[in-house]
């Protein structure tokens, strides 16, 4: 009998004993390829000898130093080179441990700078519906994800939230005509009808996650929603955990907009999973409003030299080995691929992304985008029948109604080849028809 609380009740999970590349091996000698990076986070690969070799040299220089005590070399040298691809001015980082904890800091430091600048009143965090910002109180109720926000209600509802940028199902009426403009008068709106001094942050995926898999905006949204959130003195908080470190096809998925949010939320890519890092990377003006009023925020694990030498070892491997320009050709090959075979699949509504971040939209009606019903468990039996033949794929339910709805991704590590890359469309193609 297992001791361990598992993440799934459903089913018995194999060993894995092996990653390598592209691939996972399970105990009885069978391989995965691993089309989603885990959970759309192994961007350089599994088994890179330079970061194990990078996590193991730290290893035995510092094991554990708090934060409010020491600094570290590899954490200052890290911070440092990082900052030269944040699009963040003047950027500082605050490491954590993943996704969850950076968008945590980052709602605290909105929240912060505010209070510095004498304005106690700005409390409310607006996120989107359909969103995906982390597994904690505080993050749950800045996403806006029913299903997940569902069993946890009772303690949720201090925060809003505006329509999500899906143009899949565009809520504007008059779409495609004035999308940007349509979300931009919609914020305005809801800042307005909340009031304007209550509002501290807007938080928001540049390119949607899994919750909406892979939905990007509108050319004009995010200059649109910009600026109105710089008219209302409210914060910009980029959420870059899955769409960052080359995920998009650039460096962070707000190099697409030329956005410049104030605070950038990283986890996932940053060390390519291999150890649990993340981190919330302040504007220069943010951190000297909040330095000077102080920043009542921790963790035990923050600012710790382990997470910083992996991430300055994944940092490295893009840059040398140009891993963020593979994303973006391998993602145009994918997504040109998975089109052409899946254009005519009556149950594909829509194939969609930037990058190697890429989603498939299930439908039981292509015509009239009506969705499967929960009940037929369609992600499920795609995402089973794909795993049957070796592929993991990521997915998502319930994005139309808080019930309804199926969604399935891919996300392979940006090493993979063009070999395995038709191996992969092929798979996954096989794997959605047989829903049909």
């Amino acid at each position: 009998m297992s001791h361990v609380f598992p993440r799934v009740f459903d089913r018995v999970l194999p060993t894995a004993v092996e990653a390598q590349g592209v691939w996972i091996t399970d105990a009885d000698g069978r391989q995965y390829l691993d089309g989603a990076g885990g959970a759309i986070v192994v961007n350089v690969g599994h088994g890179v000898l330079e970061i194990m070799e990078a996590v193991t040299a730290q290893l035995q220089k510092t094991q554990f130093v708090h934060g409010t005590a020491f600094t570290t070399e590899v954490l200052e040298a890290y911070a440092g080179e990082v900052a030269e691809v944040l699009p963040v001015d003047g950027a500082r980082i605050y490491p954590v441990s993943g996704g969850s904890e950076a968008v945590e800091t980052a709602i605290k430091m909105a929240r912060a700078y505010h209070l510095a600048r004498g304005e106690p009143s700005r409390v409310a965090i607006i996120g989107r519906r359909s969103s995906y910002h982390g597994n904690t109180i505080g993050t749950l109720d800045a996403g806006g994800k029913e299903p997940l926000r569902k069993p946890y209600t009772p303690w949720l509802g201090r925060f809003l939230h505006a329509p999500a940028a899906y143009e899949y199902r565009c809520p504007n009426p008059a779409h495609p005509q004035g999308c940007g403009a349509w979300h931009a008068a919609e914020l305005d709106r809801l800042i307005a009808q909340a009031g304007p001094a209550r509002m501290a942050a807007f938080i928001a995926e540049p390119i949607a996650g899994a919750t909406l898999a892979a939905a990007v905006p509108c050319e004009d949204y995010w200059p649109s929603v910009t600026e109105v959130c710089r008219r209302h003195g409210v914060l910009v908080i980029a959420d870059e955990v899955m769409t960052g470190f080359g995920r998009s096809g650039r460096w962070f998925g707000a190099d697409h907009w030329g956005l410049r949010p104030d605070i950038l939320t990283a986890g996932k890519g940053t060390t390519s999973g291999y150890v649990p890092f993340g981190f919330a990377a302040a504007s220069a003006e943010v951190f000297e409003t909040v330095s000077g009023g102080g920043f009542v925020h921790g963790f035990t694990w923050s600012h710790n030299a382990l997470g910083a030498a992996a991430a300055r070892a994944v940092l490295k491997k893009l840059r040398d080995d140009e891993l963020v320009d593979r994303s973006r050709a391998l993602g145009d090959r994918l997504l040109r691929d998975l089109w052409k075979e899946l254009d005519d699949c009556a149950v594909v509504g829509d194939v969609r992304g930037l990058g190697t971040m890429i989603g498939i939209e299930l439908v039981r009606d292509r015509e009239t985008k009506e969705p499967f019903a929960r009940a037929d468990r369609a992600t499920e039996r795609v995402v089973a029948s794909a795993r049957e033949a070796g592929l993991l794929i990521y997915s998502s339910t319930g994005h139309v109604d808080g019930t309804n709805g199926d969604l399935v991704m891919v996300g392979p590590p940006f090493c993979l080849t063009d070999g395995e890359s038709e191996t992969l469309v092929e798979r996954t193609a096989a794997a959605i028809r047989s829903l049909a």
